[in-house]
């Protein structure tokens, strides 16, 4: 049978490494490493799982050369020889599988350090202000000290050489510290380190100048950039070709391009909103500049990945969160598999999310075994039960997916005519093209297992099923809060929910609520051309967006003319429109054909109530029945829910 993907598993060679396959895991930071510097058990099987399902490259995420500039999280000590030993059961257990693994090293953030952790005054090129706070004054590296770093960086790369590495990355992406040396707006040196540009990219030659030294010819050097910035005064792809050269001829071996900075910081995590292969365009040029390989990334999926192989203008192409979200889809695609391919939603709520609001290792919304793969493993049961899902929306779908792997006999009601629950009826723009697929995912997995899928049946608490089940799992999810504003009931007047599922009519649109919800919303009726005012009570909308999505909706809210009114209140709604109280008191009625309302959602349901006190011993309630929340929330309260019965 032939093989659409076959393009994707071609071998090729990266200096005199050959590589099995055209695909790469991104790097990306775990926050799996121990405190003693040595990369923990979690991180191995993370990156053993990747390898395992199929990648032809793994690039670690990036390690500090040293202590002192890290001005990050925890990574591997590559100063430390005491990390070596770790370091190479990680680096077999990645070749067990056939798969090469390169380590991405970086001298540091620089200006981009977070603020609660490392040194209070973080380093950079020049004495320019910290990005997280401007009001913090960057300490410029001295001529000496950059000499004396080439030292830590040639303990690195022996270090790399030592463990079993098969190559090095050079981290010099998103305007970290390299970076910030070969970009005129960060770099104000006038010595030997600054004004032209081979001044400027002299750093980062002498890093791979003395990575090449240490690690002979054999051993491949990697170069991330960002060729284009995406922010006033960064560095344009023009701006970037004569780096490249520079670079080239230093002996960098390929480069890992795509685009962004933490200006444009949307860009370095890129969510739903940016759509996919979203930064593919940089290839086109680089490759008219450079004679050696080039990867990609960003939001790519295989069909995306595909093409962009296929255009001749990129030789690797580099999956990070798809990775996460399913380890096993080359494998999938080498099998002619694609449907059972697990998609990344691009959230970033529980990969990047975690560790920068909880400073914990990564993991993943769709795929709660990520970064857990010790613990989470699905084990056949010896006792198969009878299980009843009340509710395939997300959380329903995931308990029944993981009962039916343990051998479980599992059938599931949903009232609706369809699976999905919420998402399914929400996920209606451009941007949820990966919501969409993810219930397509799961109708596909249920479908497979056998399990039973009874739709257009809402279940009662008397109902006989749940008597002769052996465990209840109820994921009814949520209803949509209806507080009680004069004129909420009128003819014009629709939740947000059914807003999606059904549609509307007319052209003006006011919608109640300038949660996520209600702003998605809006950017999906502004991008058909609608005419949109959102109304919020807090000063700012989409509080509960994850806030590097953020930045991407609310560039994308203004670039689709949707008018934010903040600090206003909906005091009643009329067939002309809605009235709203302003701050001091002012009214204003604003013109609406339609009038959506986006309050939120409660997870008030009596049924859950009866269902529980009859059947407390056997019942279990995930995703918004329990407690309202995100996907990765329902899905991941779903698969404990199913992993508890034993």
């Amino acid at each position: 049978m032939e093989n659409k993907y076959a393009k994707l598993f071609e071998p090729m060679r990266i200096g005199k490494m050959l590589v099995k396959n055209r695909i790469v895991m991104s790097p990306m930071g775990t926050f799996t490493p121990m405190q003693d510097g040595t990369e923990s058990e979690e991180g191995i099987r993370y990156y053993e799982e990747r390898a395992r399902g199929g990648v032809g490259l793994i690039i670690t995420g990036s390690m500090f050369i040293n202590e002192v500039t890290a001005q990050g999280g925890p990574t591997i000590a590559v100063d430390n020889p005491r990390a070596i030993p770790k370091a190479t059961v990680l680096c077999e257990r990645v070749h067990r599988w056939g798969a090469k693994i390169c380590i991405s090293l970086s001298p540091g953030t620089g200006r981009n350090g977070m603020p609660n952790i490392g040194e209070r005054v973080p380093i950079s090129s020049s004495e320019i202000p910290s990005f997280y706070d401007p009001n913090i004054i960057c300490r410029a590296l001295t001529t000496e000290e950059i000499h004396e770093m080439m030292k830590d960086w040639a303990n690195a790369a022996l270090f790399a050489k030592r463990a079993g590495f098969d190559a090095i990355e050079i981290h010099a992406h998103a305007g970290y510290l390299i970076d910030q040396f070969l970009s005129p707006i960060w770099n104000k040196r006038t010595d030997e380190y600054g004004g032209s540009l081979e001044n400027r990219a002299r750093f980062a030659v002498e890093i791979v100048k003395t990575v090449r030294s240490v690690v002979g010819d054999d051993m491949p050097i990697l170069f991330r950039i960002a060729l284009d910035h995406r922010f006033d005064g960064g560095r344009t792809i023009e701006d970037s070709m004569p780096l490249l050269k520079i670079l080239e001829e230093a002996g960098v071996d390929a480069f890992d391009v795509d685009a962004g900075a933490y200006e444009s910081m949307d860009y370095i995590f890129p969510p739903h909103y940016l759509g996919e292969a979203c930064m593919a365009y940089v290839c086109k040029e680089a490759r008219k500049h450079v004679n050696v390989p080039i990867l990609n990334s960003g939001n790519h999926s295989p069909e995306t990945a595909l093409e962009l192989l296929n255009s001749g203008d990129c030789d690797f192409v580099m999956f990070g969160r798809q990775a996460i979200a399913d380890p096993y889809f080359p494998k999938k695609l080498m099998e002619n598999r694609r449907e059972d391919i697990r998609p990344c939603i691009l959230c970033n709520e529980e990969c990047i999310g975690r560790i920068f609001d909880r400073l914990t290792q990564l993991s993943c919304a769709v795929n709660p075994s990520a970064g857990f793969e010790n613990y989470m493993e699905i084990e056949e049961t010896y006792e198969p039960k009878n299980i009843v899902v009340i509710g395939a929306g997300p959380a329903g779908l995931e308990a029944a997916r993981t009962a039916a792997l343990k051998g479980h006999n599992v059938t599931v009601y949903e009232k609706h005519d369809f699976i999905g629950g919420i998402v399914k009826m929400v996920a209606t723009a451009p941007f949820k093209k990966r919501l969409r697929e993810l219930i397509d995912w799961y109708d596909v997995q249920l479908k497979k297992l056998g399990v039973k899928v009874v739709l257009g049946t809402e279940v009662k608490a008397d109902d006989p099923m749940l008597k002769a089940a052996d465990h209840i799992i109820i994921a009814t999810g949520s209803e949509p809060i209806m507080p009680a504003i004069k004129g909420i009931d009128n003819a014009n007047v629709v939740d947000v929910v059914e807003a999606h599922h059904k549609g509307i009519s007319g052209k003006d649109v006011v919608i109640c609520g300038g949660g996520l919800s209600g702003c998605d919303a809006a950017l999906e009726l502004a991008m058909k051309g609608k005419k949109v005012t959102v109304v919020e009570m807090l000063d700012e909308c989409a509080r509960d967006a994850m806030p590097i999505n953020r930045i991407s909706l609310m560039r994308m809210l203004a670039e689709n003319n949707v008018t934010l009114m903040t600090n206003s209140k909906v005091v009643e709604i009329t067939s002309r429109g809605v009235m709203v109280e302003k701050q001091g008191g002012v009214r204003e009625e604003i013109p609406a054909d339609t009038v959506i309302i986006a309050f939120g959602q409660t997870n008030k349901n009596d049924f859950v109530d009866e269902v529980v006190a009859k059947y407390y011993m056997k019942t279990t309630v995930v995703g918004d029945a329990e407690k309202v929340g995100k996907v990765g929330n329902a899905i991941r309260t779903g698969f404990y829910a199913a992993m508890a019965i034993e």
